[in-house]
């Protein structure tokens, strides 16, 4: 049976040195697999050589694109442009994406948005997952997401869930899915619990976002990839199920969202 998939970490944010040592720490967690997260389109290269460190039984793949905090540094891309970035084989999604309003200045959302929807263009263009981050914008975010499915399907993921409920049921009912992170164990957030006890099970992913985000009980150290099994355990006891019944479930679900993995 494959192991744990962490759907969302920051290798970029290790060195090269760390990364053997972190591999070996999320094997012997049972992981089979990680996801290193573009946050800058123009550190695409970098996504991709750190795909290189993967092993047969630990892969690494990688998405491109342009978090919403980073939209002022450069130029907006073309859809053309994150299109042609992203079609290479170790490329599964695009982004990390979204609007960002406790970050953004009101003046920056605009622009934002503009960036959002051109990643979404580019997601349906290739059928690739869109990675979305919301940070107090669960409204427009939303609005975007059903006004972008309108114009044509394209597959879904909402990482690092700390939004409200309302969002994720309009993510589900695009077709989306929504992925978790250490924030689920952090004991003031029964919110986000509750939310993870009500999505569909076949919607569920797991993440550490490292190095940021360490669960409970590893909260206040650095994270890593291998924590992602704290977080899927503590949802699965949410759930009642079993960790192998629900590692089972959520790489099933990674599976079939990120088909280019496959």
């Amino acid at each position: 049976m494959p192991g744990l998939i962490d759907s969302h970490c920051h290798l970029d944010h290790f060195s090269d040195e760390e990364l053997p040592g972190l591999l070996d720490a999320a094997r012997e967690a049972g992981l089979s697999g990680m996801v290193t997260i573009g946050t800058r389109l123009s550190h695409a290269p970098e996504q991709k050589r750190l795909t290189g460190f993967g092993q047969p039984d630990m892969r690494i793949w990688c998405t491109v694109g342009t978090h919403p905090d980073h939209v002022e540094e450069t130029e907006l891309p073309l859809v053309q442009d994150i299109v042609a970035v992203a079609e290479a084989p170790e490329v599964i999604g695009i982004g990390e994406t979204g609007l960002d309003y406790f970050h953004g200045r009101e003046e920056v959302r605009p622009l934002q948005q503009a960036s959002f929807r051109r990643h979404i263009q580019a997601a349906r263009e290739l059928d690739i997952p869109v990675i979305i981050h919301a940070r107090q914008a669960d409204e427009d975010v939303a609005t975007i997401l059903e006004d972008e499915s309108a114009k044509g399907a394209f597959p879904i993921l909402l990482h690092c869930f700390a939004s409200g409920p309302d969002l994720a049921r309009r993510v589900v009912a695009l077709g989306g899915y929504v992925s978790f992170s250490g924030i689920a164990t952090f004991p003031k957030c029964e919110e986000i619990r509750s939310v993870a006890r009500d999505v569909p099970l076949d919607r569920i992913l797991v993440e550490t976002d490292a190095p940021y985000l360490a669960p409970v009980p590893q909260r206040g150290k650095r994270n890593q990839p291998a924590f992602v099994a704290h977080t899927a355990g503590r949802i699965a006891q949410e759930r009642g199920l079993e960790m192998a019944a629900f590692t089972d479930q959520t790489t099933r679900n990674f599976q079939r969202l990120f088909r280019k993995v496959s």
